[in-house]
């Protein structure tokens, strides 16, 4: 798992933003807006912090998921699209 949270920490970065965050806490608030949710692709919105509001675009089937795309939001208006396609 280490690895994906490195991967994940890794694409964050590559888009631009540079504030610190775990990709374990991001896996972690994934998991918890998947929880419930019927088979399909959603785009999931996440208060993640006071400072920041994430979209995950995601397709849920029964024992997996595919991270498509994340918008990261800060509280000062900036935007970072992070893609995992």
């Amino acid at each position: 798992m280490d690895e994906l949270y490195r991967m994940i920490e890794q694409k964050i970065k590559e888009s631009g933003y540079t504030g610190t965050i775990s990709g374990d806490d991001i896996y972690d608030d994934m998991c918890d807006q998947m929880e419930e949710q019927e088979n399909g692709t959603y785009l999931l919105m996440s208060k993640f912090t006071d400072d920041l509001v994430i979209e995950y675009n995601i397709t849920i089937m029964d024992d997996d998921f595919d991270l498509h795309a994340m918008t990261i939001r800060t509280s000062q208006g900036d935007t970072y699209e992070v893609k995992f396609d």
